[in-house]
């Protein structure tokens, strides 16, 4: 069998965690295991990219000369391809004009044609463009979820697309000392008994909704509010809404940003209660890395986290305030959390993914 050269554009690993780095991780992390292929990971801070991947007798780190995206797409990559024989080359949503060899794409969601209300004009006309065309390109189209698969077929005409899920990092389900972790937690963060909301910051990502259940359920008097993720597009009502409040309701509402992966799993252990209002998401990892740490946890019911039936009674309408309210009183006395747990597990493996992976590329 001929060994397969595989370039992989890891750019998004030069900037913060989020999904798509998550995806690589896994991904790759298994499919490293297999000595039939020889893998070239591109990125400019290959250091940080080696503490991610380590070092593999199959696996040469290449770095990118600009940190340019269109320099990076039209000469660091094409010089790459043609200088290592390389036979596929994958990408995260959109792929280089210039073709030299059988490009891979994995597009996560196209959420902003699902949901357009939530994503700006000019975003919409961009990626719609930019993605149709990738995925027309390339060779192998790679998603997330069955929802994100039909949704992709729907709008792009694309009639073959690979399901690769997405599953847990197997340090989410390591023992840990729940005392310990939230005394780290309250040294650093200064927050004590907290509901956790893991997402970067978009409207369709609803901190509006959490914020008002968690404040008319004057949950504020025994908990604090705790949000991870980066500012991507300006929520309004959420804005308006907090700015109301009076200050000692403030006070118990923390929102973090630019968090690192060690940073984060340690707010994911320390949290009483993990709560995943998200309306639209292509896949949603945060509540399963909540669940694997072992975190009661309830969770949206809509688009691709349907899928997730095995948090049965835990899953919520994200547009009924009252079925939120409710759901944040059932999750914080679930009894079931072992059986959701084995379940989770038991559906989502980096092994599965990477076995469909590599029936894609044959």
């Amino acid at each position: 069998m001929k060994t397969k050269n595989i370039f992989v554009d890891c750019h998004v690993f030069d900037g913060n965690f989020q999904g798509t780095t998550t995806y690589l991780k896994g991904l790759y992390t298994e499919l490293l295991k297999d000595k039939t292929k020889l893998f070239y990971f591109g990125a400019s801070n290959i250091a940080f990219l080696k503490t991610i991947f380590g070092t593999h007798d199959n696996l040469t780190y290449v770095s990118y000369k600009s940190k340019n995206k269109f320099y990076r797409l039209l000469f660091d990559i094409p010089g790459i391809i043609k200088k290592n024989n390389i036979d596929f080359a994958h990408f995260q949503y959109v792929v280089p004009p210039i073709k030299s060899c059988k490009y891979i794409v994995t597009i996560h969601d196209v959420l902003f044609l699902d949901f357009p209300e939530y994503f700006p004009l000019i975003y919409r006309i961009k990626n719609k463009f930019l993605f149709k065309t990738s995925a027309k390109r390339s060779d192998v189209v790679l998603s997330v979820s069955e929802y994100s698969k039909k949704q992709i077929q729907k709008h792009f005409g694309i009639e073959k697309v690979t399901i690769t899920p997405n599953a847990i990092d197997s340090v989410y389900f390591e023992t840990y000392n729940k005392e310990e972790v939230q005394k780290q937690v309250r040294d650093k963060f200064k927050a004590t008994n907290y509901f956790l909301y893991v997402s970067r910051w978009e409207p369709r990502k609803n901190h509006d909704r959490l914020l008002k259940a968690f404040v008319e359920n004057e949950y504020y008097k025994t908990h604090s509010l705790v949000f991870v993720g980066n500012k991507a597009i300006e929520n309004k009502v959420y804005n308006d809404y907090y700015t109301s409040l009076p200050d000692e309701i403030k006070a118990t509402i923390f929102s973090f940003s630019k968090v690192n992966s060690q940073d984060l799993l340690v707010l994911v252990r320390g949290a009483d209660l993990s709560i995943y209002p998200s309306i639209a998401e292509g896949f949603g990892i945060p509540p399963l890395e909540s669940l694997a740490a072992n975190i009661p946890t309830i969770c949206s019911n809509t688009t691709a986290m349907a899928d997730f039936e095995f948090f049965g009674d835990c899953l919520f309408n994200p547009l009924d305030l009252e079925d939120l309210k409710n759901k944040i009183k059932i999750g914080l006395n679930d009894t079931q959390m072992d059986q959701k747990r084995n379940q989770m597990k038991a559906k989502f493996t980096w092994q599965f993914a990477a076995e469909q992976f590599k029936k894609a590329i044959s």
